[in-house]
Formats: C-alpha cells, structure tokens, sequence
C-alpha cells in the first residue's frame, strides 16, 4: 500500500474530510499516484488544520554551552575560507530548513581582530545582534557602521554589505538572523560575490545614525525612498533609555511587559519588509501573562535573568541565552529578579503576518492567565 492510502486523515465532524478506505478507493489512489496527483479527501484535514501546527519546537540554546563551540571555530577554519564562520541553531521539527523556529533562521557569528568577511548580497533579509567584544563594523552599500555590545543592525535583501573587526578590537560574537528559509520556501533567493570582493566606505562613518537617529526628527532633505530602514544601526544605549523612560509613562503590556518596537522612521512601520524587531523590558519581578499568536519569535536575553514558560514547559535564561517561541504556542516571561530589569531582544516574522492579513492572537483566559506546567 502507497503513501497517500496510509495518510488518509480522517476526522468524524460535520464539514471535515471523513471517507473510509476501501479496496476500490486504495486503488484509485495508487493510480493516482501514478499520475503525480492525489484525492484532496485524503489530507484536507491535515492541510487545513482547525489552528496552525507548528513543527517547530520550544527551544533554549543556553549562551554558556555553545560560546566555547563558537570560538572553537576560530581554530578550525578560516573566515575566508567559510564565508561566514557562523554555528548555526537548528530546531529539531526544522531541521530540514536549517531553521531555529518558523522560516527564520539564526546563528552565532564570530570574528577576531584584523579579519574582514568578503562583501556579498542576497535575496534573504539579515539582521545581527552584538553579544560581545569590542571592534566590530558593518558596510551596507558603503555605510560603515562601529558596532557595540546589544547594538541591532540591519542588512536588508539586496544590499551588498560585508564585517570585520578592527586590528585593535577583540574577538567578536554576534547573532544572525535571516529569513533564509522563507525566501528559500518561495523559491526567490539569488546570492552574489561582490565583483571587487570588499566594498569602499563612500561616507562618513555612522552617517545614518547621524541622520536617521535622532527622536522625533527626520533630515529635511532626505528623498529616502527604499522600503527598508535607513537608521541601519539602532544603538542599545539610546534603545535602553527609551525603555527605561517608557516605563516611567506606562504600565506596559500584561503579555510582554515594557515593550518597544525598532521601527523605519521613514514610515513607522517595521525595519525590514519580512522581519520584524523590539526589545521588551521586564521590570523587577514581574512576570507576564500567557498569550499566543501567529508568528515566529527568536529572542536573546539582552539584560537580566529569568525564565519563560513557552507551551507549558519552563526555560530558565540568563544574559546571552537565546529562545524561540513558535507560532502560537502559549508563552509568558517573568523577570528572576527583585531589584533589577530584565530585557528580551527578539526578532520575528510579525511584518509577513500583518501584510498577508494572518495575524491573529490570543490570551489565555484560565488560571488567572498562566499556563499550568507539563508533566
């Protein structure tokens, strides 16, 4: 017996695919086969599922565990050699896609002083978060940008852009995120080696946040009229401060506590035109209520310490730790300490959900709004 026979999905509800196999019917569907077709009764059920399924997995990647790993690299293979010395995070229902939750994908990237990474561009979007070091710069299209500990940076798709770290830096690690795995999915992902194979800086250094950051102003002249952020560098300090000033004004969100989203100050709307980016502060033991919502989420633990329960299970974290919350698993964050905040980085795919009309959300209504602990 085939494939398909095997997988008939059936559920006895009005409205939902439910015929019994049959003799007669199994062979139909061999022939079908045959014919690189299939009888829709058999996987309507499964591929119109009555909430979406991910196939992602919770999962926390603790930063202690894979540092060694990544500076390790270092030693066996060289940046020009890799192209980009880069652990990546493989979720176990993804890893097919190598894909850390969703269609996103993250690594842990690391670099030491004097090395440059060839410039390049492609389709996928990319992003990437400092973790530590001191030295490290970003090109896009001849904007360089100097880099520090929880600064955001974007690469958007199509850029040709390109790293390194000064002579006089120390080694570096940051995480990546890209939607590598979504542009893949569409089958619309190009890759191309810069002709000269490293860029030249045609500006002042830091010249887009010079323009671009500064709060409520926007440079009069500008004619920016691309469809991702200018401000390629969104500064931790600055970013901290907002936060901090935000708490003073607001109680915040009962679901993600002080929350702030990196935005295109062209348009106010998201960075990039497939990924998404905020940073969430959760002030001294607070802790969240669960909610749910459509939409992949990568997180880093920019500050702080705590735990998350993401569809019932508990992750402890702490600086550095990264997690993923799936799309529409429950999840809630509580910050472990009493005296002292706590900030989240995450990165998602909110902006493919809002402009295909998909997003959707939930809060828990039982349990005054917690999830109970599996088993």
């Amino acid at each position: 017996m085939t494939g398909p026979a095997r997988e008939n999905h059936r559920e006895d509800v009005a409205g939902r695919a439910n015929v019994e196999d049959t003799p007669e019917l199994l062979a139909y569907y061999n022939e079908l086969e045959g014919l690189d077709a299939g009888a829709l009764w058999t996987v309507a059920n499964k591929i119109e599922p009555w909430q979406p399924k991910s196939a992602s997995v919770p999962v926390l990647w603790p930063y202690r565990n894979l540092r060694e790993h990544v500076l390790r690299s270092v030693d066996l293979v060289s940046a020009e050699k890799a192209g980009r010395r880069v652990i990546y995070l493989n979720n176990p229902g993804r890893r097919e896609h190598a894909a850390a939750v969703g269609w996103l994908y993250s690594g842990l990237q690391v670099m030491h002083p004097g090395e440059v990474a060839s410039a390049h561009a492609h389709s996928a979007s990319a992003l990437r978060f400092i973790m530590e070091g001191a030295g490290a710069y970003t090109i896009v299209d001849g904007h360089k940008m100097t880099l520090g500990v929880n600064d955001f940076v974007l690469t958007p798709n199509g850029t040709w852009h390109e790293h390194g770290v000064d002579a006089n830096g120390s080694p570096c690690i940051w995480q990546d995120g890209l939607d590598i795995p979504l542009v893949n999915a569409l089958e619309a992902n190009f890759y191309a080696v810069h002709p000269d194979m490293n860029q030249a800086v045609a500006h002042p250094v830091d010249d887009m946040t010079d323009s671009w950051g500064n709060p409520g102003l926007r440079p009069a002249n500008s004619d920016w009229g691309k469809a991702y952020s200018p401000l390629l560098k969104y500064e931790w300090g600055p970013t901290y401060e907002s936060l901090t000033r935000y708490a003073r004004a607001s109680a915040g969100s009962p679901f993600d506590g002080v929350l702030m989203n990196y935005i295109n100050p062209v348009t106010g709307g998201p960075v990039m035109q497939t990924i998404g980016a905020s940073m969430q502060m959760l002030r001294a033991g607070e802790r969240t209520r669960a909610h749910r919502h459509t939409g992949s989420f990568m997180y880093q633990v920019a500050k702080g310490s705590g735990y998350s329960i993401i569809a019932g299970r508990r992750f402890d974290w702490r600086e550095r730790d990264i997690f993923c919350v799936p799309s529409w698993a429950w999840h809630e964050h509580a910050n472990g300490s009493d005296s002292d905040d706590a900030c989240l980085f995450t990165f998602n795919d909110l902006p493919v959900m809002w402009s295909l009309g998909l997003y959707r959300e939930e809060a828990y209504g039982d349990n005054g709004g917690r999830q109970p602990l599996a088993a």
